[in-house]
């Protein structure tokens, strides 16, 4: 799983949501983390059409899929990334 976060800088949501993502993918192997900060980069966010941060995209698998805000609801985060908690058995 490809995931982009994009930040402005330091900002106190910036930080909070980099912190967010930093727990839903801990001890995961498949979550590769980009964190973009539109602040140093705009060409980057402006090709993606990055409107408002924090926003994190799901990049691959496909279809793409986008959450703004601080990711504060985990349960909800994971939700949208299809992804379990961490330690817990998906059963077949």
């Amino acid at each position: 799983m490809l995931l982009k976060l994009y930040v402005s800088g330091e900002l106190p949501r910036s930080v909070t949501a980099i912190r967010r993502l930093r727990e839903i993918c801990a001890g995961r192997d498949d979550c590769d983390v980009e964190v973009i900060d539109v602040l140093a980069h705009p060409e980057v966010a402006e090709a993606a059409q990055i409107l408002a941060t924090p926003t994190l995209v799901r990049e691959i698998p496909l279809p793409p899929q986008r959450i703004l805000g601080d990711l504060s609801d985990i349960a909800m985060v994971r939700s949208v990334l299809n992804l379990s908690p961490p330690d817990t058995e998906v059963s077949r």
